[in-house]
């Protein structure tokens, strides 16, 4: 005689065989090992890539880079034989700005003439206005991360060796997008441009140089490059582990520099991006960002300004300075031990210190938040009003 109260509990064990032989990662969301988390970054990364391959080989053929209602057109050339691991990837942005359509399309045409490389791909992009601010409007940022992407994607360039650089206008366009978008690039080169007022405190995981001729006085443009070259010192000053720079004053050269500023190329190729850094110094440009390295906020809950400091120190982070009303840590084994224990101290306060699972759910969430294959996390943890959650 059969069993009946056997029936349910065999029907049960069925059900969870078939669902961990089909939906393995269902089930393994919650806890996730270190390898079913690496496993399914890559298997999430891979998903990603497919979904944005048409829009990124459109971009790629068509030589336009769209957002919203601005149209960018790039132009590039590829050097040297790619090298294991993927090419290089140089963005440089031309000269010119509140100027006739004309003559911005000369500059445009002119950079592509300014700097050869050993190897990569370099990316001449014109500029989709033509206003004074040109390369620091609030969609180039949302551009140039798709030609970031769209390259890794299609073109196979390393994202670990992004590099940026321009030349007047251009420069004006550094000064700015280097400190808030640090965290796309390995290194950035300044030439003859002028800072506005662009604060370096974001540079201090990115190597960054200052090309200028000593005679480049219009808009104050020499006084002030050899001022920010100062504040870069101050900073490293004060935090040795950070802020590489170099300055490069010609005190005999006018606005061109007549290619001297080309050693800026062989000095950014020895740099790879530090993508994940254990110390971070993130503040708010007027141009909002929601990411910054394993830092991220909401746009809708941020303002220019905010400064957060935050450090990680084996399992211990320490959060020396928040301003932002909701900032999130972004976690994963690289940054941490997820099999031990984290520690979270605000101030000198210790107000988290739990071991933390690895989450398929967060997996998914950062692909889509950073849309970069070496920037994927598994734990995300919510810091507000100096209290600490896990996200889920």
């Amino acid at each position: 005689m059969k069993n009946n109260r056997l029936i349910p509990f065999r029907s049960a064990l069925i059900a969870c065989l078939l669902m961990l032989f089909l939906y393995p990662d269902v089930l393994a969301q919650k806890k996730l090992t270190k390898l079913q988390a690496e496993n399914a970054a890559q298997k999430e990364w891979n998903e990603e890539k497919k979904r944005l391959l048409p829009a990124a080989e459109r971009a790629w053929g068509e030589g336009v880079i769209t957002f919203e209602q601005y149209k960018m057109a790039i132009a590039y050339r590829i050097f040297g034989a790619k090298p294991t691991g993927g090419r290089s990837l140089y963005i440089s942005l031309h000269g010119g700005g509140n100027a006739p359509v004309a003559v911005n399309n000369q500059q445009w045409e002119n950079q592509r003439t300014l700097y050869n490389i050993k190897e990569g791909l370099v990316v001449v992009p014109r500029a989709p206005t033509n206003t004074w601010n040109l390369w620091h409007e609030d969609h180039i940022d949302n551009m140039l991360d798709s030609i970031i992407t769209y390259a890794v994607i299609s073109q196979d360039v390393n994202p670990d060796k992004v590099y940026i650089l321009g030349y007047s206008a251009g420069g004006d366009g550094v000064f700015q997008l280097a400190p808030r978008m640090a965290d796309r690039f390995a290194a950035a080169s300044m030439m003859a441009g002028h800072p506005g007022d662009a604060d370096m405190s974001n540079l201090r995981n990115l190597p960054f140089s200052i090309f200028m001729g000593g005679l480049d006085s219009a808009y104050n443009r020499n006084t002030l490059a050899a001022r920010y070259n100062g504040k870069l010192d101050s900073l490293r000053a004060q935090d040795p582990g950070g802020y590489v720079h170099e300055f490069h004053l010609y005190p005999d050269k006018p606005h061109w520099m007549d290619k001297r500023d080309t050693i800026a190329i062989p000095w950014m190729a020895n740099f790879v991006r530090n993508t994940l850094p254990k110390k971070v110094i993130w503040v708010q440009d007027n141009r909002l960002q929601h990411r910054f390295y394993w830092l991220s906020t909401s746009i809708q809950k941020t303002a220019p300004g905010e400064k957060a400091e935050v450090e990680i120190k084996g399992n211990q982070i320490l959060v020396s300075r928040n301003d932002f009303s909701e900032l999130e840590l972004n976690l994963n084994d690289q940054l941490v031990d997820l099999d031990k224990p984290v520690t979270v101290i605000i101030g000198g306060r210790k107000v988290f210190d739990k071991k933390i699972e690895r989450s398929l759910g967060i997996v998914k969430i950062t692909v889509g938040q950073y849309r970069d294959p070496h920037m994927i996390f598994n734990v995300k943890l919510l810091v507000k009003a100096n209290q600490v959650k896990e996200v889920n």
